[in-house]
């Protein structure tokens, strides 16, 4: 079907520097152009002995079909794109491989690992009016437990119990996924604690949806590299969280090792599948401007300058936040005006979402 928007919520897509960076996206929301994980569910592989060069084979046909009309296979030989991603995500989660942890448990019989996610579980499901204005309204779909231990999580009550909310299987998100398209929601929005651990469910749900949308990844972007490929060809609009720069205060705060590493290969790797489009949100943390802000933004302004970026001023100290004195506050005037004038000096796109 064709789903339209309301006049109301089609005005920031009037905006020339959101409409000239998510031309795409905005075109899936329009119903002008599929979603990616359509194509991938009309693009047929023959998988042979090697399963991910055939996927890599898959990525370069679709690829095409991003910019060429009448370029879906017309028979079906092999098997599509989408149940390749689906068999391979399996795999991974058999002796889970889905985020950079790399457990190795069997999440197909509910072992647990860091995240101690034993299955999908949903916290919450409804239509955001609060994301950036080229999202909202947003079917959001908040999965419960997480695979960062952030002290300062304001959403600590189901990012770190992963028992929060209600099972859910592949046949339950489908059917959540498409009532929030038919009751408004302008995308779906796979957020948390954090979506990485279920992505071999929301690959066989995808597969099951009635209705077409385009996927938001929003996300701590510390998938594998393996787990990052397959959400290539799936995801309409990058929409990833990047915390930190230095590693002391990614291991301080969140408990992870190599963070800066992992994350900025993820976004090279889902900024050059095209269409790359993407909105990096990063939190200003109070007492952090220079050491993560200010590179984080430089990094950014140099490897995928033309992306969307938020940067966002509204830390509170939430969770565990009071048993770390430097960051027991709020952000001060200073502090974001500075971030703001650097992002300026950078000329990165910002002020039309922040």
């Amino acid at each position: 079907m064709v789903w339209l928007l309301r006049p109301d919520a089609l005005a920031a897509f009037e905006n020339e520097e959101i409409a000239s960076t998510l031309p795409r996206y905005i075109s899936v929301v329009r119903g002008r152009s599929l979603p990616l994980f359509r194509l991938a569910q009309n693009i047929f592989v023959d998988v042979g002995k090697d399963p991910w060069r055939a996927h890599e084979e898959g990525l370069r046909k679709l690829s095409r079909c991003i910019t060429e009309e009448n370029c879906l296979d017309r028979e079906e030989k092999g098997i599509s794109l989408l149940d390749l991603k689906i068999k391979l995500a399996r795999s991974l989660a058999k002796e889970c491989k889905l985020c950079e942890w790399k457990c190795g448990v069997n999440r197909l019989r509910g072992e647990m690992g860091v995240c101690r996610v034993t299955g999908p579980r949903i916290a919450s499901s409804f239509i955001h009016m609060g994301e950036e204005p080229p999202i909202t309204p947003s079917g959001t779909i908040f999965f419960s437990g997480c695979n960062f231990k952030c002290v300062f999580c304001q959403n600590w009550d189901i990012s770190q119990n992963p028992l929060a909310g209600t099972p859910v299987d592949e046949n339950g998100l489908a059917s959540m996924m498409d009532r929030l398209r038919r009751e408004g929601a302008r995308n779906i929005n796979l957020v948390g604690g954090e979506p990485t651990p279920n992505i071999h469910v929301i690959l066989k749900a995808l597969k099951l949806v009635e209705e077409d949308f385009p996927i938001v990844w929003n996300s701590n972007m510390y998938m594998s590299k393996e787990a990052t490929k397959l959400l290539l060809g799936i995801v309409d609009l990058w929409l990833p969280d990047f915390k930190y720069w230095s590693y002391e205060c990614a291991r301080r705060y969140s408990g992870i090792p190599r963070y800066r590493d992992v994350v900025t290969r993820n976004l090279l790797m889902a900024h050059s599948f095209p269409p790359g489009e993407m909105i990096v949100r990063h939190l200003v943390l109070p007492g952090h401007v220079n050491c993560c802000t200010k590179p984080i933004l430089k990094w950014i302004s140099l490897r995928i300058p033309d992306i969307l970026v938020n940067i966002m001023n509204q830390y509170r100290p939430e969770y565990m936040a009071s048993k770390y004195p430097e960051i027991n506050r709020g952000i001060s005037r200073d502090e974001i005006s500075e971030a703001y004038r650097f992002a300026d000096e950078l000329g990165l796109k910002w002020r039309s979402i922040s």
